[in-house]
């Protein structure tokens, strides 16, 4: 009978653990960890999990069996900076003013205006971009850090460098602590790039194994106490470099006849895939996996403008276009939410999801609140990771600029249900704006531009997207008086 007793308490005690998910780091006072995994221009379909038949990624098809994978989880940007401000704030690049990434660059601007000066074979006046995030703005490190979180950065970047770099805005341990956008050196060490930095990395050593180390040393050493820990990937933005072994096999591997055939990106993608994978084997070996929340996500779409080794890098087909882009290749992206206890493992979700909701939400999953005064462009998306309606009915975006890589103009957009409107600033013939609209569910690729065949829809979506500029103080491009109309 005693033993029953046991056996029974023992039951019981293993159902309420496993119901209650955090309960038991509640109890102890302990909240949950978050490790935020970063790509940067990994594409929506540039991972197996999200259909690709040419990169192989185990590792984050293992992560999305522990959570939920979203479908329609965009980046508040086609390029880099403005969504990682975004994911910093919780508030639109527009509101912030970095709109573009140059984030790099010498001049401190720490505003957005209308450029001074224009060519004049262009139709609009483009926003001029902030260049630094400015450190009036509380970010997520910090709301982390205050409650008592230890806070690490490490990899990518690309908010300023100092007095504008991770370490002034909530991490305490910022790897490998620059404001470059890209090794430009290459992947493999010894790099260059990071010189000043006295990092620079042993003969043919991946920077991303490197990143991974330094990660797992910070795991390690605060697997005691809750953390916050940014793995910001440098991969898979250019320059196109990779390990040989990895690029041979995918050279064996390659269909010409495929969208995607570059072996040299696809080995980039191995390395990526297998950070994540040893970030994930940490947290098993720390006993962290079920108390730690994991996001895998980009920061953009995929690169459909560059070459490596003659090749297109991927193919975000069947989204139209990509980085730098409005269009869905530009902005559409994969997501994944482990939350042990609360997401329903391998799940997925339809519902919206924009980069400036990772502030709200994760404060809400780990328990926060946000600061007295503190407002966000984002919503929280916990009801929505705990199988609840969605809460975002619109999705937004905001690329005022010219970027001729990608052959990309001015212009804005709004998705709500199945429909998306993209206003193309000053781009008609008499510098008026110009409308492309596309219903998603009938034609995913935006092939079928059907403004005018609904002009009422048009007209709705267009006063919605309006009525947002105004409210985030847009800086949105006018006509340029010295454009030579001649040239049309």
């Amino acid at each position: 009978m005693m033993r029953r007793n046991f056996l029974s308490m023992l039951f019981a005690a293993a159902v309420v653990s496993l119901d209650c998910g955090f309960a038991s780091s509640a109890d102890s006072g302990r909240r949950p960890n978050i490790v935020f995994i970063l790509a940067d221009d990994l594409g929506w379909r540039d991972t197996s999990l999200y259909g690709s038949t040419f990169y192989e990624t185990p590792q984050i098809d293992r992560l999305a069996r522990r959570g939920m994978r979203f479908c329609n989880a965009y980046a508040a940007s086609p390029l880099c900076s403005p969504t990682r401000a975004s994911i910093m704030t919780g508030l639109t690049p527009e509101r912030i003013g970095i709109t573009y990434p140059l984030c790099h660059i010498a001049e401190e601007r720490l505003k957005a205006a209308l450029a001074p000066q224009t060519p004049d074979d262009r139709k609009a006046i483009p926003c001029q971009t902030a260049t630094r995030l400015s450190t009036d703005y509380y970010t997520l490190a910090e709301a982390f850090r205050d409650a008592g979180y230890a806070t690490g950065h490490f990899g990518k970047w690309h908010l300023g460098a100092e007095p504008y770099s991770a370490l002034e805005h909530g991490f305490a341990v910022d790897v490998p602590h620059t404001p470059a956008c890209e090794p430009e050196s290459g992947y493999l060490g010894p790099w260059k790039f990071l010189e000043k930095q006295h990092f620079t990395g042993v003969a043919n050593e991946h920077l991303e194994d490197r990143m991974a180390s330094e990660a797992i040393g910070f795991l390690r050493a605060n697997r005691d106490k809750p953390f916050f820990l940014n793995y910001w990937a440098f991969s898979v933005h250019s320059p196109f470099d990779a390990k040989p072994e990895f690029v041979a096999k995918y050279r064996r591997k390659a269909n010409p006849n495929h969208p995607q055939q570059c072996p040299i990106y696809a080995a980039m993608v191995q390395s990526l895939d297998d950070n994540v994978g040893r970030l994930l084997d940490a947290l098993d070996e720390f006993h962290l996996t079920e108390h730690t929340i994991v996001i895998f996500f980009s920061d953009n779409g995929g690169n459909m403008y560059e070459r490596a080794d003659g090749l297109l890098p991927t193919s975000n087909a069947p989204l139209r276009d990509g980085k730098g882009t409005l269009y869905e290749g530009g902005v559409r992206v994969p997501l994944l939410v482990v939350w042990p206890g609360r997401v329903q493992p391998d799940s997925q979700s339809e519902a919206f999801f924009s980069s400036v909701d990772f502030y709200p939400t994760l404060l809400e999953m780990a328990g926060l609140k946000a600061k007295s005064g503190q407002t966000f462009d984002g919503v929280s998306q916990a009801p929505v990771l705990q199988g609840q309606a969605a809460v975002r009915e619109a999705v937004y975006g905001c690329f005022p600029q010219y970027f001729p890589s990608a052959k990309s103009l001015p212009s804005s957009s709004v998705r709500v249900g199945d429909w998306k409107l993209i206003r193309f600033h000053c781009d008609n013939a008499d510098q008026t704006d110009r409308f492309e609209l596309y219903n998603l569910r009938e034609d995913l690729g935006e092939s079928k531009n059907l403004a005018a065949e609904f002009p009422q829809k048009v007209q709705t979506l267009d006063a919605l997207l309006g009525r947002h500029l105004r409210e985030i103080g847009a800086i949105v491009p006018q006509p340029n008086p010295g454009y030579r109309k001649t040239k049309e």
